[in-house]
């Protein structure tokens, strides 16, 4: 052979050996690695399983079928659901529950709750609607309403600045609030529900927490115009200040904030005895804390374990300001109590939609016009019959009380109602189709409300000023009625007549009984 070929034989050799060496370094290296892996993955794997199986033979089985996680925050509304007969409740029924504090991080809570990581979480319904509204679709649905405040949540103010809701009406004032929060809520209410016209396109000074309000509060000036809304027990803190004063608090406004327990959808349509449970667990906890005395010792034995202790008199006020939702009310408000004089879970929804829609909130509502999608209505109906305790559960009345010609006279205005105005014809007192609509709108808003109205008439100043005034009072009794026929009740109405000013307007105030 000769030198050449002989070279070129190597050559080819030395190639092939090449290609050989990056194929096993490339293919078959990797491939028998991975094999290795598995082989040590499935020895490993077989060991965990022989521990496991040694533990369990030496052990016992578990007394829990299920284990949920449950996400909340430090709220004192909670402590039922934080107390050890909650968690007892469902040990009994063979659930583990595992609690998860995530710091009223409720975007979070509804991420958690749409991985299936949360198969239960509470929200306040307008917290529900509003991350339902920025996720794009509806993950949990409402399985039982927990608590609704009824005053420990405050709108508070200087009373040189702000004397009323009117006085907010002025396009210096700012809410100093929390936002994402029911002092958001609060605030985004009354401005639905108030004429406040002339604020300005975004009042709202955020801060980090209620802590955090309270302390600008004691840095701010009496002369500025702020109104801080709180909640209990920086309520009373700022009140200790005799030149400040509630505006308004969340105890005239029934059934809007409101906290609810939610479930996965998906865990609720596999596992609907699960859920039963839960409600059931949760509904025989608040029958265990119904005397008042039981409630503010669990409220201020779980505020001390949060890490927020609260005095007793702080406790107490809180207790009276929140409504803890006994069975009965869980079923009048499910629809299942005919007659109770609580509005249906799915009026509350869609209520709280139009606040957070017509203040800008959100821009569209999640439900698509639906709110009956937001919650389960099944599990009350399986709960009918059900009674957590020998002792009878009333539905507690959200109705106002009758006042005498007296107590009318000392009512205290708290604003002018947010309510277009009312057309009639000249010299008449006769409703036009866009009035009764405009009644029709408010009508639902009355039965959100809880204050006392004061309709007043007006007229021409044009002519016989008597006859204009009759005239006026005419017009005012002509909405009354018609608010009384579709149902609102006569008793927290009153039409006046009034000195003519020229226009024909209805104007509907807001009052209270003095403090």
């Amino acid at each position: 052979m000769s030198k050449g070929k002989l070279v070129a034989v190597c050559f080819v050799w030395l190639m092939l050996m090449a290609i050989g060496a990056v194929a096993w370094k490339v293919i078959f290296a990797p491939a028998r690695h991975t094999a290795e892996q598995q082989q040590e993955q499935q020895q490993a794997e077989q060991l965990e399983k022989t521990r496991r199986d040694k533990l369990q033979n030496a052990g016992a089985p578990s007394r829990y079928r299920h284990q949920i996680n449950l996400h909340l925050d430090s709220f004192s509304g909670y402590a039922v659901i934080r107390s050890d007969t909650f968690s007892q409740e469902l040990a009994q029924r063979g659930i583990r529950l595992n609690l998860h504090d995530d710091g009223a991080d409720y975007p979070a809570r509804i991420r958690e709750l749409q991985s299936g990581e949360a198969q239960f979480a509470v929200f306040t319904i307008d917290a529900l609607i509003t991350t339902s509204a920025d996720l794009g679709e509806l993950p949990a649905t409402i399985i039982a309403l927990v608590d609704e405040t009824t005053g420990a949540d405050a709108i508070v103010a200087y009373k040189s600045q702000i004397p009323n809701v009117d006085g907010l009406n002025s396009a210096d004032t700012r809410f100093v609030l929390t936002p994402n929060s029911p002092s958001e809520t609060l605030a985004r209410v009354v401005m639905s529900r108030f004429q406040l016209n002339h604020l300005a396109d975004n009042p709202f000074i955020e801060a980090r927490d209620a802590g955090d309000v309270f302390e600008r509060y004691k840095q701010a000036k009496p002369t500025e115009k702020f109104a801080y809304v709180l909640w209990q027990p920086y309520v009373s803190q700022v009140l200790k200040n005799p030149l400040t004063h509630v505006v308004i608090d969340s105890s005239h406004f029934p059934s809007t904030i409101v906290d609810v327990i939610v479930a996965n959808r998906d865990f609720v349509l596999k596992n609907p005895d699960v859920v039963k449970d839960v409600v059931e667990s949760y509904l025989t906890s608040v029958y265990q804390y119904r005397d008042r005395s039981d409630m503010v010792q669990l409220v201020t034995q779980d505020a001390k374990a949060t890490g927020s202790p609260l005095t007793a008199e702080e406790a107490s006020k809180l207790v009276d300001g929140i409504w803890w939702k006994n069975t009965q009310e869980n079923l009048a408000h499910t629809g299942h109590l005919v007659g109770k004089p609580l509005p249906h879970i799915e009026d509350v929804i869609a209520n709280i939609t139009d606040v957070l829609q017509s203040t800008g909130a959100i821009t569209s509502d999640p439900t698509a016009g639906k709110p009956n999608y937001l919650y389960y209505a099944k599990v009350f109906e399986e709960l009918q019959d059900f009674h957590p305790g020998t002792d009878r559960e009333d539905v507690r009345s959200i109705m106002l009380p009758a006042l005498n010609d007296q107590q009318w006279e000392e009512l205290t205005e708290v604003g002018t109602a947010r309510v277009p105005s009312l057309i009639f014809a000249r010299g008449t007192d006769r409703l036009t189709e866009r009035s009764r609509s405009v009644l029709d709108e408010l009508v639902g808003k009355l039965t959100t409300t809880r204050f006392y109205v004061s309709i007043r008439g007006n007229a021409s100043t044009v002519g016989d000023l008597e006859q204009n005034k009759l005239l006026a009072e005419r017009r005012a009794r002509a909405a009354q009625e018609y608010l009384v026929e579709k149902g609102v009740d006569s008793s927290r109405i009153r039409a006046l007549g009034g000195q003519p000013s020229g226009t024909t307007s209805v104007t509907f105030m807001l009052g209270q009984l003095p403090y």
